[in-house]
């Protein structure tokens, strides 16, 4: 729930500046799809009575949390942008419909049927944890830890490690293996930010293909001759 909700502290600001800034929405669009996997996992369709109840409850709360952060990104966000984030949503929705659509109407063995959407949730998972990585790119190219918060990179270790561990004494390797990348990606944001937060230079401006950039004008500045202009 701490992991869902993180990013909380990150949509007030979007909300203040009426701006998303470069905040980029994969990693929000790529964890709704996770959560709307894992919840039809922990259904008793797919595994066996309610033994993944608890995977299927903090699922549920976390399609309640992504989809407010997409809606609120979406909100805020140039045109080009809402096109590009609505097309990716659309896409992720469509590929859990069909996920959902096949494995209650095409595979009726519950072994087989587990599997699947498991290893659906195991790829939607493994992308959830990896997406941090465009924003530890962004890191490294401004060499400034804005647009990555701290407390999402933090609560990604820790809710990965007690999920791993949940995963391991349950036999369950859909829910262990993608924590077990987690935790790593975890540790090596933390790493990242650890880094780069005690850099002291000022963030350059990107020129990158997925992200519309904004560059921060001052109010006024002083030229070279002394006068304010």
């Amino acid at each position: 729930m701490l992991l869902y909700a993180a990013p909380i502290l990150t949509f007030k600001r979007v909300i203040k500046k009426a701006s998303i800034e470069e905040f980029s929405c994969i990693p929000y669009i790529l964890a709704l799809f996770s959560c709307l996997t894992y919840s039809w996992y922990g259904f008793p369709v797919v595994s066996y009575g309610w033994e993944n109840l608890t995977v299927c409850s903090i699922s549920l709360l976390g399609v309640l949390f992504e989809g407010t952060f997409i809606s609120i990104y979406v909100w805020f966000a140039p045109r080009g942008k809402k096109k590009q984030v609505m097309l990716m949503a659309s896409l992720i929705l469509a590929v859990f419909c069909m996920t959902v659509f096949f494995s209650s109407f095409s595979i009726h063995n519950h072994h087989i049927r587990k599997v699947f959407v498991g290893s659906v949730g195991l790829v939607s998972s493994v992308s959830m944890y990896g997406s941090p990585l465009v924003a530890m790119k962004q890191v490294i190219r401004t060499k400034s830890v804005e647009f990555m918060p701290f407390y999402l990179s933090l609560f990604t270790l820790f809710t990965s490690l007690t999920w791993m561990a949940y995963g391991v004494i349950g036999r369950d390797p859909f829910i262990a293996t993608p924590n077990c990348i987690g935790s790593i990606m975890g540790i090596l944001q933390l790493v990242v930010y650890c880094i780069y937060s005690k850099c002291k230079e000022a963030p350059k401006v990107l020129h990158d293909i997925e992200q519309v950039n904004v560059v921060k004008i001052p109010t006024s500045h002083v030229d070279t001759k002394g006068h304010n202009p």
